[in-house]
């Protein structure tokens, strides 16, 4: 074929490039809501809601929940920086840094989810009756920065003491609570700061004994434990999922409230679910009788927490940079 005879052909060929063809129509599905708890008592909330469907049924075919399980708070911060989190379970301390790392950007609080339900809990041959006696001793919390490891140090402080990263001499370390178990078994761990049913587990599981029940050092016993967080992309993109979820929150903490015991059942089908290990009723019952499973966020004790971190050299700005923090 001569290049006068190839000229039209290639044009012709070419034709449907340049006009645009004809395509099918790109089917959108409902967004995906990555909502993120701990398998912790303070979370007792998200195991219900889980467990029950709460979720999945408030938000309907709007959305495609998927759950997220987390072991601490500042790894749920960094999926949530990531965007992999639009909706999370989590404590006060994390919720704090994450908001003023981001400058305000990156999250809100919502809802509380618990109060209470944190101790110091000590080995029982560990010969340790008082915080003061925790000086050259090995203590556990489940990650630095996190909630305990904040009300921890500043235990310390208030007893004269500090952590052996700050020139004192009780050495603060961090393990999964599952982890402080075999450790405390082992005699590797003199201590350790830890949420619920963790404390009654050592309880009950290894003698261990409850030396300092938080709710002690807060005014009238009552101090946030865990929040509910949402993204802040998300609620932009979003906010109808975002009071459907929290719609299944309410719903979940008036549940526990109204029925105590049938509710205990679903939250311990759901911690077996998650660790692998059933809890004994009487255990799981007394974690949650240590916890109060409440929507108020106990804004005050947030802002504590705040000031607390500013102390202990965690964060640069305490309670003056936190005016959005919690949703009104």
């Amino acid at each position: 074929m001569n290049r006068r005879a190839l000229f039209p052909s290639l044009l012709l060929a070419s034709l449907p490039l340049l006009v645009g063809c004809p395509s099918a129509p790109k089917t959108v599905g409902p967004p995906q809501v990555r909502v993120a708890f701990f398998p912790n008592v303070t979370h007792a909330a998200a195991l219900y809601a889980s467990q029950k469907g709460l979720f999945a049924s408030r938000v309907g075919s709007a959305g495609r929940v998927e759950e997220r399980v987390f072991k601490a708070g500042p790894e749920e911060i960094e999926a949530l920086f990531a965007g992999e989190v639009d909706l999370g379970y989590i404590g006060p301390g994390p919720a704090v840094t994450g908001y003023l790392k981001s400058k305000g950007a990156a999250l809100q609080i919502i809802a509380g989810a618990s109060s209470g339900g944190a101790a110091l809990v000590v080995r029982k041959d560990a010969a340790i009756t008082s915080l003061k006696e925790l000086a050259g001793k090995r203590v556990a919390v489940p990650q630095k920065g996190g909630t305990q490891d904040i009300s921890l140090r500043h235990a310390l402080q208030t007893a004269g003491l500090a952590a052996k990263d700050k020139g004192g001499s009780v050495d603060v370390v961090q393990f999964a609570p599952a982890d402080v178990l075999s450790l405390f078994q082992r005699g590797e761990l003199d201590a350790a700061w830890l949420p619920e049913p963790w404390v009654a587990r050592l309880e009950s599981e290894l003698g261990a004994k409850v030396v300092l029940d938080e709710k002690s050092l807060w005014p009238g016993g009552r101090f946030s434990t865990a929040v509910v967080i949402v993204r802040s992309e998300f609620l932009k993109a979003h906010p109808e999922l975002v009071e459907k979820l929290l719609a299944a929150h309410q719903d979940a903490v008036k549940a526990i409230q109204a029925q105590p015991d049938a509710a205990r059942e679903a939250i311990g089908a759901k911690l077996k679910a998650l660790t692998g290990k059933a809890l004994p009723d009487p255990l799981l019952k007394t974690a949650l009788s240590r916890t109060e499973i409440t929507a108020d966020p106990l804004k005050e004790s947030i802002l504590t927490f705040a000031d607390w971190s500013k102390d202990l050299g965690y964060l640069r700005e305490g309670r003056e940079a936190l005016t959005g923090l919690v949703k009104e």
